[in-house]
């Protein structure tokens, strides 16, 4: 007979016949054997299975054994001072954007968490802003150095950043050493230093500002996006067995769902971009059912989001020299959809959990109810075994109070998420358009913004669209070397396998609601 019990540390114990697989990543000659719950419902932060080379080692490659700060937050300030030096002239793997500008568009965006982060940036020509650094240096709780190589600044950043608490250094010398919570990174540090060299390394606008954010989180305040990192323990465990034991056995009992559990427990809890891939590689019905009860009906995790308000994208106000309605803005988001199989295709996004797919096509279209409307959108992932499968969502929309404005809702793979999407800017000729949103999957504690640029199909914009796009981005405070190209070209539309069944099967669904 199979069952569950919860002893500690925080882990489900199931016991099967020898016929069935091990549930645990390291396999037991025991009867009993051992599966670990994925990282979010766990109390305890533990280290990755795969080996990764931290970036965030000492100078001298040996960690310190000293504990100069016995809890995370016993320094509350309220105020946090971040000063960035970066190589003069030196280029980021974001498309080549200098590093400055990376380092002074991540500071506009920690504003949009609190107004009260101030992050300065300098290059490290000490020479013409050398009084000024040292002031700053001063007063500040954390240093962040990108690609400082001299000798001459890397000595004097050595000088001047000893009363630090908390220096990271990447692609720098290796005679700068870096420095968490006080003290070098040592046992008690190494798996935020992972984290954030796990982060750091996708190189996205996002993951760059959560490197500072979980910094911040760690050693000098709380920060409220990311007060979800873990989970309360053992209410936790007792909601998912007393609400939903079947959909956990069952879960837990099936290969691909058991998979998607595994992965995710190799993601750090607030990593959506490991997490859904995770989610869009192993989905099934189980997995979804799982999700309903345990996230979504019974909020066993207590977790909460919201969706975020910065930063405030405005809608367009004219399309071919009309007043923007809501039909007319209704009509933009069906786009070529009639005289094509689909609205639009996603030619570039700025998320790299929900907009970095290898193809995308939207479906905009009303239904038959008086004031329905849906969008359906359909697109290639690469599952974490390599093969290229064909995911599709389906969400409900809404009008918002302003034309251009809309309301999205979606259930997927058993959470529900909210999003608010606006029209930020589409040509006259429908060549091109630009939709951002902001949204949060309130019971798995995630928010998120993003956009997506589209066309008709998936080629982006030419040079004589240029100055339009970019003040369309410049709207959503959205730089051109943060959006992610899709693959396009490399795929003829209708030619890939599992595409037209899922476009078909969108089609038939506009034509009955």
């Amino acid at each position: 007979m199979n069952f569950l019990k919860l002893p500690p540390p925080l882990h489900l114990h199931l016991l099967l016949n020898h016929n069935h697989r091990s549930l645990s990543f390291h396999p037991h000659t025991h009867r009993n054997r051992t599966f670990t719950l994925p990282s979010f419902f766990r109390q305890k932060s533990t280290s990755p299975k795969r080996i990764i080379s931290s970036i965030l080692q000492t100078g001298d490659g040996v960690t310190s054994d000293s504990d100069s700060c016995s809890t995370e937050h016993d320094n509350l300030s309220s105020v946090v001072r971040i000063v960035a030096v970066v190589g003069e002239g030196a280029l980021s793997p974001l498309k080549s954007a200098s590093w400055l500008d990376v380092m002074i568009h991540t500071a506009e965006r920690l504003k949009w968490v609190d107004d009260q982060y101030d992050m300065l940036v300098f290059t490290d020509n000490i020479s013409d802003s050398n009084q000024n650094l040292q002031r700053e240096l001063t007063t500040s709780n954390i240093l962040l150095v990108v690609s400082v190589t001299n000798p001459e600044p890397v000595e004097w950043i050595q000088r001047y950043s000893q009363k630090i608490p908390n220096v990271v250094c990447f692609d720098s010398s290796p005679a700068l050493q870096n420095k968490l919570g006080g003290s070098l990174v040592n046992k008690k540090t190494k798996e935020t230093a992972k984290t954030i060299s796990e982060s750091w390394i996708r190189y996205n606008s996002d993951d760059i500002r959560f490197c500072l954010l979980l910094i911040i989180n760690s050693y000098i305040k709380p920060v409220p996006i990311l007060k979800n990192l873990r989970a309360q323990g053992f209410s936790t465990l007792n909601c998912m067995v007393k609400n939903c034991g079947i959909q956990v056995l069952n879960c837990l009992l099936d290969p691909n769902c058991r998979k998607a559990l595994q992965c995710l427990n190799e993601c750090s809890p607030v990593d959506q971009v490991c997490n859904y891939q995770c989610i869009a590689s192993y989905e099934s019905p189980i997995l979804e059912e799982f999700s309903l009860c345990v996230l979504q009906k019974h909020n066993c995790l207590d977790l909460d989001a919201k969706i975020p308000e910065k930063p405030f994208v405005p809608p367009m106000v004219k399309f071919q020299g009309e007043p923007l309605s809501h039909e007319i803005a209704e009509d933009l988001f069906v786009g070529w959809l009639g005289k094509m199989e689909w609205s639009w295709r996603v030619v570039a996004g700025q998320n790299p959990a929900y907009d970095q797919f290898p193809c995308q096509y939207q479906l905009f279209y009303r239904g038959k109810a008086k004031g329905s409307f849906w969008y359906e959108p359909v697109f290639q992932v690469k599952t974490l075994d390599g093969k290229l499968v064909w995911r599709r969502r389906k969400y409900r929309v809404k009008r918002g109070k302003v034309a251009g404005t809309f309301y999205f809702s979606v259930l997927d793979n058993g959470v529900v998420s909210n999003e608010s999407w606006t029209i930020v800017d589409v040509a006259d000729d429908l060549s091109w358009g630009l939709f951002h949103y902001s949204g949060a999957a309130r019971v798995a504690g995630q928010s998120y913004t993003g956009a997506v640029l589209v066309s008709l199909d998936g080629k982006y914009p030419n040079d004589s669209e240029k100055d339009g796009l970019l003040s369309a981005l410049g709207r959503c405070y959205i730089k051109e070397w943060e959006l992610f190209d899709n693959e396009i070209g490399k795929v003829h539309e209708l030619e890939i396998s599992g595409f037209e069944p899922l476009i078909f099967a969108a089609r038939k669904t506009t034509a009955s609601q």
